[in-house]
């Protein structure tokens, strides 16, 4: 059965992850999984990601989870633009997550990238998620 919510699955299985305080977790590879990862490394949520190949041609992707003192760094991580229901907004109307300790991550003409990054490039697009 195809999977409705690629993005949607992966950030469930970091959720899954960090309470069973795994050290890394995978799921199947795409190039948003990878730019999201991206967002999440740069700004200190994950350890790092590496993407393995198989012979039959599929990916896979690795996540190396963060903990700070035994505590996880990702306290809560949600998906905000469903499938069923997309949440697009403006440079103005950007959310901020726990009056700024967290990000938002945004799918915007420029890329993937965190709230703080889309204000300075002033573009709005695609919420894909919050972290705190």
């Amino acid at each position: 059965m195809a999977m409705s919510d690629p993005l949607g699955d992966m950030l469930t299985r970091i959720r899954n992850g960090i309470s069973r305080r795994k050290s890394s977790v995978s799921t199947p590879a795409s190039k948003l999984r990878a730019r999201v990862l991206d967002v999440l490394q740069a700004e200190g949520y994950i350890r790092g990601y590496s993407e393995t190949s198989f012979d039959n041609g599929k990916s896979e992707i690795s996540i190396e989870l963060k903990y700070h003192e035994g505590a996880p760094v990702i306290r809560e991580i949600a998906r905000v633009s469903k499938p069923g229901r997309r949440v697009y907004v403006s440079v103005k109307s950007i959310p901020q997550v726990a009056n700024g300790l967290g990000i938002t991550i945004l799918s915007t003409p420029k890329g993937v990238l965190a709230d703080h990054q889309a204000r300075e490039q002033n573009v709005g697009g695609e919420v894909l998620c919050s972290i705190f």
